[in-house]
């Protein structure tokens, strides 16, 4: 019995560290879902600023537009969005969430710049752009009240 028992003891010691590391990175997937709210409410801000100021500023010369902030910061939130995917799969906070961060990654890091790109020869796809945004960040904000939800950690 006793030797079940430091069996049982070594087990739960082994998981500890593996439950205390999950807990931190779930901190951090929530953190980083927060600045990739904040980073999508930037970019709104970003894309009316391009479309009601910064084309007349003279942005446009040395091949720049006035959409560059807006591209780079999406971009970037494409970076994040992966790191979310990665912090999501080592939290395990549950399939739902796994699934949507992927989900994340594959409209912010891909389908933005492909309907950005063929906004070029017809606006029908400049709408869906602005569209998939929006839906960028209502699954971002899906994913954070259900982390904010779920409190200090993964569940088990």
């Amino acid at each position: 019995m006793s030797q079940n028992h430091a069996l049982r003891a070594d087990s739960e010691h082994a998981a500890t560290p593996a439950a205390a590391l999950r807990r931190r990175v779930f901190q951090g997937y929530r953190w980083l879902l927060a600045g990739f709210l904040l980073a999508g409410v930037t970019q709104i801000f970003l894309a009316g600023l391009g479309v009601f100021s910064l084309q007349n500023q003279g942005l446009a010369t040395q091949g720049d537009t006035a959409f560059a902030p807006h591209r780079s910061l999406g971009f970037a939130m494409g970076g994040i969005a992966l790191l979310i995917l990665v912090l999501a799969l080592i939290a395990r906070p549950d399939i739902r969430a796994m699934i949507l961060s992927g989900v994340l990654v594959l409209l912010t890091a891909f389908t933005q710049s492909l309907l950005a790109g063929l906004a070029d020869s017809h606006a029908l796809y400049g709408a869906l752009h602005a569209l998939d945004g929006l839906l960028i960040l209502a699954i971002a904000g899906y994913l954070y009240a259900r982390a904010a939800q779920r409190g200090i950690g993964p569940r088990s």
